[in-house]
């Protein structure tokens, strides 16, 4: 069978490698992990966005409360979780084509992650006019890279 089929041996063996069982079990992982963040964080958003409503007593109260989380937010970037402004694409965009380990570690950390989706979180709980989108994508990509080196696949690129 296998004169007559070369390519059943190479497939079998691709198929049923341990090295590729694991990337696959890692990227599965991985985009488990994706799935529910982003949509546990698409639902802490809409709270947000209620709690805002909620707040507003009379809709002069936003001019006192939404720039209080703006001070909170810039408060909060600047010196607990510094690297997590802007919308989050970029500093994926970014990440991907980084070389250097260390660096890309900056952009796309768990610590970083956390930061971003608290920082969403008061925003939209403040009145701010922002997605949920952008840092949707960064957290993502934080968590594929997290997952990449759990599993081993994280080394340096070439």
């Amino acid at each position: 069978m296998n004169a007559r089929f070369p390519w059943f041996r190479h497939h079998r063996l691709i198929l049923l490698s341990g090295q590729r069982w694991r990337m696959r079990l890692v990227l599965w992982g991985g985009a488990i992990a994706v799935g529910v963040i982003g949509v546990a964080f698409a639902w802490a958003a809409n709270r947000a966005q209620d709690l805002f409503g909620a707040m507003l007593i009379s809709p002069w109260l936003a001019l006192l409360i939404t720039p209080l989380g703006f001070v909170l937010c810039a408060w909060l970037t600047r010196t607990v979780f510094p690297g997590a402004e802007g919308s989050g694409i970029p500093q994926a965009i970014a990440a991907r084509k980084l070389k250097d380990d260390r660096v890309r570690s900056r952009l796309l950390s768990l610590r970083l992650t956390a930061g971003k989706i608290l920082l969403t979180l008061i925003g939209l709980s403040t009145g701010a006019s922002i997605g949920r989108e952008g840092p949707t994508v960064q957290v993502g990509a934080s968590i594929m890279l997290w997952a990449a080196k759990l599993g081993g696949m994280g080394a340096k690129r070439d």
